[in-house]
């Protein structure tokens, strides 16, 4: 079992120059702005605030890495997306992220997360296409938003574009999908070198 509960803040990047050098293995949070990816990570680590959250979209605007013990370690990417931000920041932002996810020899998954309620945008299957042979799994978050009947559908979409195994309903405040996050991640984070993407 990899270290969720042991999970604690290492450190925020928002210059190439001081990424950190390659280490445990590690899993990035992906998005568009305001979709609930700090939530997210504070939902799998059983945590309130471990990841700042805010209703504020662009808000984040570093690489945030969370140590899982000394066997893992989590990214928390600035959302992409957001129309009011500075085109000077976007544009610092996209050569920070882009620069990580090149240079990042011990990443082994993306979670890319998306509003249940507005999934699938240009920019996210912009994002999907760039990572290539990267495996990613899809996290749809703010079910609890859904109806059932709504969250069904969405499901079986998702499923039948990219695989059962690569897409989940989840909420942070019901904990739906938690578990099955959780086990996507371990099984990347315990196996790095037998993870092959399933293109």
């Amino acid at each position: 079992m990899t270290g969720f509960a042991q999970a604690a803040f290492l450190r925020a990047v928002g210059r190439i120059a001081d990424l950190p050098p390659p280490g445990p293995p590690e899993v990035a949070f992906a998005g568009r702005s305001n979709v609930g990816k700090s939530s997210a990570i504070n939902a799998l680590a059983g945590r309130r605030a471990l990841a700042r959250t805010s209703k504020t979209p662009g808000r984040t605007q570093t690489i945030n890495f969370y140590s899982l013990g000394d066997s893992a370690r989590l990214a928390d990417l600035p959302g992409y997306g957001y129309a009011r931000v500075p085109q000077s920041m976007r544009a610092h932002w996209r050569e920070l992220v882009g620069a990580y996810l090149q240079s990042a020899s011990g990443l082994v998954g993306v979670v890319v997360v998306m509003d249940a309620r507005h999934p699938l945008t240009a920019i996210d299957q912009q994002l999907m296409d760039w990572l290539g042979e990267i495996p990613f799994f899809v996290l749809l978050t703010k079910a609890d938003k859904l109806s059932r009947h709504a969250q069904t559908t969405l499901a079986r979409e998702f499923r039948e574009r990219f695989g059962r195994d690569r897409v989940t309903l989840f909420s942070s405040v019901t904990r739906q999908g938690v578990d099955e996050c959780r086990d996507r991640l371990e099984q990347w984070l315990e196996r790095p070198r037998e993870i092959k993407s399933p293109r």
